[in-house]
């Protein structure tokens, strides 16, 4: 039997619990399906300053380097907001290290969590969206000067690192409804017009079957929130898609229902939930743990290469959903680990498996 290794880095906050309830998801997988996962658990982010001075390590670097595939909880937190060393410095050493230039956030609006939504029934139903966010460049990797009045950060984009991520969001849209949505600001900066020019060029190359359309991002903030079903998979620069897809991921009613997946180019992926590490409620059994169960789902469809598995995940969480299982952030009152144990259940049920819809992007 093939085993698959998989590093677990829990992380900080509610990380911990919500990667708790991903590895049960896992072993529900592995009993139903006959598979083998092998678990590695490190830390990362302000775990691993606690425990050894660095947001990471050698040592789990190279564990993330040896696995299939990589699951975060989260990281960061107010007890290292004045700390010479940031948890969030981990991950984004992690995610270059391990070349992971895309990262994707699909969001889909669930009929049952309909009127969850902070937007009416009849803007958000149906909604089937997936950002395409480059990882790499931009301002959150350039060249950072700080003195007692005056800093910056410094944004550059190299055609290569744009055309990279425009391809793999053509590829998506050929395998969805054909429609990409390229967002920048390119009436004003300079990387943006590079950004604009590059996918433009690229589509009339290659990928004309596919329909595109430019977006400005203060206009695509307003255009998510007034008509999100208009977007089919949206690409965009690092910062402007960190702050859309947090934007987004609130259409289906929380963030805490949010997955993502980071991937590159034959590194092992990196699947999280977008909700970030919830100090609030950390501890305190409070938090949503589907976006992680999804981000499961993710690992096993595009890390492993798992379909029927990552179905199998998918429609498990429809189905406690449908049963009427309510998270504090979905106005129920069931906690992070009972929700954990009914999707486990629905998962192991496989009499009651159905196809369900997800998100595509080749």
């Amino acid at each position: 039997m093939k085993s698959y290794a998989i590093t677990l880095l829990p992380g900080d906050g509610v990380g911990p619990e919500v990667t708790y309830v991903a590895k049960e998801v896992l072993h529900a997988v592995a009993e139903r399906f006959n598979r083998r996962f092998v678990f590695d658990t490190q830390a990362i982010g302000g775990a691993a300053i606690e425990a050894s001075g660095a947001p990471l390590t050698q040592e789990t670097l190279v564990s993330c380097r040896q696995a299939d595939a990589v699951f975060l909880g989260a990281v960061g937190g107010p007890k290292w907001e004045r700390s010479a060393q940031r948890p969030e410095a981990g991950l984004l050493e992690l995610r270059k290290a391990l070349g992971l230039f895309a990262n994707i956030r699909p969001v889909r609006v669930y009929d049952e969590l309909i009127d969850c939504s902070p937007l009416r029934r009849t803007i958000v139903a149906e909604t089937d969206l997936v950002i395409f966010r480059e990882l790499t460049g931009g301002s959150y990797f350039g060249e950072k000067r700080r003195t007692a009045d005056r800093a910056s950060d410094e944004c550059v984009y190299t055609v290569g690192e744009i055309e990279r991520i425009a391809h793999a969001a053509f590829t998506a849209a050929r395998a969805r409804r054909g429609k990409v949505t390229s967002v920048d600001k390119a009436n004003v900066l300079e990387t943006s017009r590079l950004w604009r020019e590059t996918v433009t060029r690229l589509h009339a190359e290659s990928y004309a079957d596919v329909k595109l359309e430019h977006a400005l991002v203060d206009s695509m903030a307003m255009q998510l929130i007034r008509q999100p079903r208009a977007f089919d998979v949206i690409v965009t620069e690092n910062m402007f898609g960190d702050i859309l897809s947090d934007e987004a991921s609130v259409l289906g009613g929380s963030i805490g229902l949010a997955p993502s997946a980071s991937l590159g180019a034959g590194q092992p992926g990196l699947f999280e939930p977008v909700h970030g590490s919830a100090p609030d409620i950390a501890g305190r059994d409070l938090c949503n743990p589907i976006g992680a169960v999804l981000s499961v789902a993710l690992l096993l469809r595009y890390g492993l290469k798992l379909r029927e598995e990552a179905d199998a995940v998918d429609s498990a969480v429809e189905r406690a959903l449908r049963a009427g299982a309510r998270t504090a952030d979905l106005g129920g009152d069931i906690g992070c680990r009972a929700m954990g144990d009914l999707i486990v259940d629905q998962v192991l049920r496989s009499d009651a498996f159905t196809h369900c819809a997800h998100a595509h992007w080749g």
